[in-house]
């Protein structure tokens, strides 16, 4: 299993990957959004390549605003993780974490952070499997400021 950065001929493959974690966009939203960040410089995009070609994705931001959780500034952020379910509990996703956090502490980084839906438990194992450790739990709340009372 090899974790490199993405290149701009991973975008199909990529692609894929990510429409299957995120669905609800099209294949073309996708492809226009890792066109931008395969080049910037605070970001970071890994591709996991296996025996049977790619199996895997990572996403990592440099954020310097306050992250839950963390102490210092500037963070690296885990943004996506995903790995093709017939892939799972072979390594995948501690070669991408490995990748990401190399990436971290290349940028200046003492810590690598991350958050998953609640009800994501999949996700939550995961990230306990590759070292991290839980913070806190946050449930976002949302009112919409209409016009009339």
């Amino acid at each position: 299993m090899e974790a490199r950065p993405a290149r701009s001929e991973d975008l199909d493959a990529l692609t894929a990957l990510r429409g299957a974690l995120f669905p609800d966009h099209p294949a073309a939203f996708h492809r226009g959004e890792l066109e931008a960040l395969i080049t910037r410089a605070d970001y970071g995009v890994f591709l996991a390549v296996g025996a049977s070609g790619p199996v895997g994705f990572a996403e990592v931001a440099l954020r310097t605003d306050y992250v839950n959780g963390c102490d210092t500034s500037p963070v690296a952020f885990l943004e996506a993780v995903y790995v093709a379910p017939d892939q799972r509990r072979g390594g995948c996703a501690r070669a991408l974490i490995t990748a990401v956090e190399d990436w971290g502490r290349a940028r200046g980084c003492t810590e690598l952070a991350s958050d998953a839906d609640l009800a994501n438990i999949d996700s939550h194992r995961m990230h306990a499997a590759v070292g991290f450790e839980e913070t806190e739990r946050v449930v976002y709340f949302r009112k919409g400021l209409a016009e009339s009372r």
